[in-house]
């Protein structure tokens, strides 16, 4: 099914959303931080898939549930989304585990 990727990518992305919106872990604690650093982050990621496609370390797969369009050669537009996806998850991760941190040490 094409696009299967895309949606199973966009619906993770949704549930991000939820834990975040309920814990108030990133964007919905600071909007501005969070868009930087998760832009910032899969920037970065989106630069290093560039290096290992043009070195010829990265292709792209054939796959029945890619949506089957390209950005580049060897980039589907499945990349990019996952890894905003993935820095996002970044993101709530080190937020939720800082504050279970800090909830410890309060806690007697």
């Amino acid at each position: 099914m094409p696009g299967a990727y895309l949606l199973a990518i966009l619906a993770g992305a949704g549930c991000l959303a939820l834990i975040d919106a309920r814990f108030r872990l990133g964007f919905w604690r600071s909007p501005v931080r969070s868009a930087v650093a998760v832009g910032a982050g899969a920037a970065l990621l989106l630069a290093w898939d560039a290096v290992g496609i043009a070195a010829g370390v990265f292709v792209k797969g054939d796959s029945p549930f890619y949506l089957g369009w390209d950005l580049a050669p060897h980039l589907p537009v499945e990349e990019p989304v996952f890894l905003v996806f993935l820095c996002y998850l970044a993101l709530l991760t080190a937020q939720g585990l800082a504050r279970l941190r800090a909830r410890r040490r309060r806690e007697p």
